[in-house]
C-alpha cells in the first residue's frame, strides 16, 4: 500500500518517539511504500527550523536514511479548503496514493474515497495488527 505521511505526522514522530504517529512511521516504513512530496519535505524543514532548529540534524538524518517515493506535482478536481494543502492533495491523487495519514482538519474534512484520509490513530486501528 502506498501511504503519504503529512508533515504533522512526521514532526510528531520526531518529537515523541513512543507516540501513535511514531508507530505509524515505523509501520509504513516496514510494511508499506512511503510517499512524500517536495511540498511536505520543504514544510518539514521550514517548521522544524522555525520551531525546533535543534532537531534539523535528526530530520536530515531521517530523510537521508529512509526509502521513499517522491510524488510529483499533480492536478485534481478535488479542492481542499486550505490552499497550502492543495499541492499535497494534488500530488497524492496524481500519484495514486492509497492513504494519506494526517492530523490536519482540512484533509480530514474532505469527503473522498481515494485516497483514504486517516488520522494516525485510525491508521493504527485499520492497519496495525495487535501483538
Amino acid at each position: 500500500m502506498r501511504v503519504l505521511l503529512d508533515t504533522n505526522i512526521i514532526i510528531s514522530a520526531l518529537l515523541l518517539r513512543s507516540s501513535t504517529p511514531s508507530t505509524v512511521v515505523e509501520v509504513v516504513l516496514q510494511d508499506h511504500r512511503l510517499v512524500l512530496t517536495d511540498w511536505v519535505i520543504a514544510e518539514l524543514r521550514e517548521v522544524v527550523g522555525r520551531k525546533r532548529s535543534d532537531l534539523l540534524p535528526a530530520l536530515e538524518t531521517f530523510l537521508s536514511s529512509i526509502d521513499y517515493e517522491l510524488a510529483g506535482p499533480g492536478d485534481t478536481a478535488v479542492a481542499i479548503s486550505d490552499p497550502d494543502d492543495q499541492p499535497i492533495l494534488d500530488a497524492a491523487t496524481a500519484s495514486a496514493v492509497d492513504v494519506i495519514v494526517t492530523g490536519d482538519k482540512h484533509f480530514l474534512a474532505l469527503d473522498i474515497e481515494t485516497p483514504r484520509i486517516l488520522t494516525a490513530r485510525a491508521f493504527v486501528e485499520a492497519y496495525v495488527q495487535p501483538t
